[in-house]
């Protein structure tokens, strides 16, 4: 787990800022944090602090194209 600063979520990209200032964009939630935590609707959530889990998916074996999914959130 890490801590990020959820930013935005734009054109089916949610944007996590982490710690370190690494910006990450992740094309996936699992659907029960979207249930959780209305990311795509609730602006609330911008600029709110989540301890973030994810995982790198490699498309079709292709390791120079990767998917971050978010697994969990927790909020700060």
């Amino acid at each position: 787990m890490r801590t990020a600063v959820f930013k935005s979520y734009k054109n089916g990209y949610f944007t996590f800022w982490f710690e370190n200032g690494e910006e990450l964009v992740f094309e996936e939630v699992h659907p029960r944090v979207l249930k959780q935590y209305d990311l795509k609707n609730d602006k609330s959530y911008v600029d709110k602090s989540f301890r973030i889990t994810f995982v790198e998916d490699f498309e079709d074996d292709d390791e120079d194209f990767v998917i971050y999914r978010v697994e969990s959130l927790k909020p700060l």
